[in-house]
């Protein structure tokens, strides 16, 4: 559906603004619909984040600073994230041997398993990316990547 659609406005000051009123709004739907889909899962999205980042690194742990710098969303409280996520048994958070200051995080077991049957629900046929073509995936790509220059 066209953003006129959607937000029921039928011009624009220009195009840059209209493209910038569509990628917000788009980031937005978008992350709704991995809400909803997490939902029976009883995660939000910068909680699937860090798991995501923890997988990615797993065996070998992460700190807190790694993940801030990892996470997609730079607003959350990472530290917080670990702790919520610590409670469920989805990580575990140990001092480092060799630096007691810093902390090790990793992801255990249930969180493994817990990711492995999220990935469906994560996909991009999931949310919508089936809609564009590999080649259109590619080009949207590069022109968000062209657009945080």
């Amino acid at each position: 559906m066209k953003i006129e659609d959607e937000i029921q406005q039928r011009t624009f000051k220009d195009p840059y603004q209209k493209a910038y009123i569509n990628v917000v709004y788009t980031a937005g739907w978008l992350g709704q619909r991995q809400a909803c889909a997490f939902r029976p899962f009883d995660l939000t999205l910068p909680q699937y984040n860090v798991l995501r980042i923890l997988r990615g690194r797993h065996p070998e742990p992460a700190t807190v600073n790694l993940l801030i710098e990892r996470m997609l969303d730079k607003t959350s409280n990472a530290s917080r994230i670990v702790d919520k996520l610590e409670a469920k048994g989805l990580v575990t958070r140990k001092t480092c041997p060799s630096n007691r200051r810093a902390v090790d995080i990793r992801i255990t077991d249930a969180g493994l398993e817990l990711l492995g049957r999220m990935d469906e629900f994560a996909s991009p046929a999931h949310l919508g990316l089936h809609n564009l073509t590999p080649e259109e995936a590619t080009q949207l790509s590069d022109l968000l990547d062209k657009i945080r220059g």
